[in-house]
């Protein structure tokens, strides 16, 4: 049986989430999906100069995980330059400590964690479940991808 996957933890969202090579319609385009977390294994070790270590440790993961994480995000962006693909970024395991969900229903706030069921809360099974800070930011991702 395989194990469970351990949620990640993503510091930064993209802004864009859709690109696309010059020229091509979006409908005349295959994409390729990068994950949120590959994102940010990718942004901790490219952009912030991370070792393996530092980024497993900023996400909750072990560092074969991290590493794992990694080679897939490079390979899928490599695989969108080459093959001329559009990237999609969303989807994932993931959590972050920018934002809770609260229920209307029985005013619990937990932790968002991107694989669970987001539409129901998970003390009573509500369904009016928002953002606790609803703020502009936190709509985009707050919301399922």
């Amino acid at each position: 049986m395989a194990r469970p996957v351990k949620i990640r933890k993503v510091e930064v969202f993209p802004i864009e989430t859709y690109f696309k090579p010059l020229g091509k319609k979006k409908c005349e385009c295959e994409e390729v999906t990068l994950k949120i977390e590959e994102l940010e294994a990718a942004r901790l070790k490219d952009l912030e100069g991370l070792s393996q270590e530092e980024g497993a440790q900023r996400m909750g993961i072990s560092r074969q995980t991290y590493q794992n994480i990694l080679d897939e995000a490079r390979r899928k962006m490599t695989l969108a330059l080459v093959e001329g693909k559009a990237i999609h970024i969303g989807g994932g395991d993931y959590t972050t400590k920018h934002c809770l969900f609260k229920c209307q229903e029985c005013h619990e706030v937990y932790p968002i964690e991107y694989q669970v069921n987001r539409e129901k809360c998970p003390k009573c099974g509500g369904t009016k479940v928002t953002c606790h800070k609803k703020q502009d930011h936190c709509k985009k991702w707050c919301t399922n991808h």
